[in-house]
């Protein structure tokens, strides 16, 4: 497979619509961790803070590591999807970034200390900023 096969000349309808799908997803899973973070502070009378709970501060982390990366990586696939790169190339990725970040939070919210949930969900969103940025800076210049 070449670049060529991954990145068209201009950008493809479907590709637009592949986006779409996994925006919003991302979108409704960032809503399902703040929802957490809600019932958090509401069943622990926590107003503001973690109130000393360990329980509240990581569904805090598993909503905001979650609003940290995702928003880059849905600009860098908005940006993929308009210069030309495949739908099956844009879903491979929203899909990659999307487990990434549901493992990520699992690994927060269900493990104490560093975990394997954390770490995979890491190497797995990484990889999709990293190869969506190589993909970026190599339309830029190429």
């Amino acid at each position: 497979m070449t670049l060529s096969d991954i990145m068209g000349a201009a950008a493809h309808p479907e590709a637009l619509k592949a986006l779409s799908l996994w925006a919003g997803l991302l979108v409704l899973w960032l809503v399902l961790l703040s929802w957490g973070v809600v019932g958090q502070r509401r069943r622990l009378k926590v107003a503001f803070g973690d109130g000393g709970h360990v329980s509240l501060t990581a569904a805090g982390r598993a909503f905001g590591n979650a609003s940290e990366y995702i928003p880059a990586g849905l600009i860098a696939l908005l940006l993929l999807a308009l210069t030309g790169a495949t739908p099956l190339l844009i879903h491979a990725l929203g899909a990659t970034l999307l487990v990434g970040r549901m493992i990520h939070a699992a690994g927060l919210l269900f493990q104490k200390g560093p975990s394997l949930g954390r770490i995979l969900g890491m190497v797995l969103t990484y990889a999709v900023l990293l190869f969506a940025a190589g993909l970026l800076i190599g339309r830029a210049l190429g």
